[in-house]
């Protein structure tokens, strides 16, 4: 995707984007879509492991915050948003582009997944954006978007990726629920669910390239999305043209989920 479609229409605005691994990552799309529409960038990574892939992007992006943030470590997502409080006073944008499960909890189905992979996969996977949620909310002084990353098989059933469609399910679910208490405070929520893409987090499920296979079989454009083009479609709900749109799940896909 070119650069094109972006002007600066979000200068000024404030982001927080969580869950970038590396150039291939969803948040990583998120991310230079925000900054070249004009947004100042916090940056996360999530280990010292992961900081030599991700702090170069957040230079190249000019993110005037990084952190390390693990959300199983107490504390880790509490001081970063300290840092926001400390340097901007504020936030307008919050992306939320993590998931988890054990291995064998995510290879074995859902019969044979354990009640703690299970639980982790929920806390990990979900229950981190309530929390997120709660921490930026009274930074979005006037008004804000959220965005938690989704995908089919929240609502259909697509083999093999077991313990992660009812854990997505319910982050949808969470998407809805606090579009609905948000709201009064002009916050807007969004689950986005984006088409198949070879991330690293992808790279768990079991005959993924199978996966990507049917999806650009199936997808009445001819064509795979790519991370620009889930972060093209954040930059724009971010924007007051979207204004009047919250708490659906926006389909990123070249309109596979149409197709039976």
């Amino acid at each position: 995707m070119s650069k094109g479609p972006f002007r600066p229409i979000l200068t000024g605005q404030k982001a927080l984007v969580i869950g970038m691994a590396n150039d291939d990552s969803i948040a990583y799309g998120c991310a230079k879509a925000f900054r070249a529409a004009g947004t100042e960038l916090a940056i996360s990574w999530l280990n010292e492991k992961a900081r030599k892939h991700v702090e170069p992007l957040a230079r190249e992006l000019e993110a005037a915050i990084v952190g390390e943030v693990d959300v199983t470590v107490p504390g880790q997502l509490e001081a970063m948003f300290d840092q926001i409080r400390s340097k901007w006073g504020r936030l307008d944008i919050l992306v939320h582009s993590i998931a988890f499960a054990p291995k064998a909890d995510l290879q074995g189905g859902i019969l044979n997944c354990s009640a703690e992979g299970f639980a982790k996969a929920m806390d990990v996977s979900c229950h981190s954006f309530v929390r997120m949620a709660k921490l930026a909310a009274p930074l979005m002084t006037n008004g804000g978007t959220m965005f938690a990353m989704s995908y089919l098989g929240a609502n259909r059933v697509v083999p093999n990726y077991n313990v992660m469609g009812p854990v997505k399910a319910a982050l949808e679910a969470v998407c809805r629920y606090l579009a609905y208490e948000l709201g009064p405070q002009g916050i807007r929520v969004h689950a986005i669910s984006p088409g198949p893409l070879k991330t690293r987090a992808a790279a768990g499920l079991k005959d993924f390239e199978l996966l990507l296979n049917e999806a650009a079989q199936k997808a009445p454009i001819g064509e795979l999305v790519d991370i620009m083009d889930v972060g093209a479609a954040c930059a724009y709900l971010a924007t007051p043209f979207a204004r009047r749109i919250t708490g659906g799940t926006v389909y990123v896909d070249g309109g596979v989920n149409l197709i039976a």
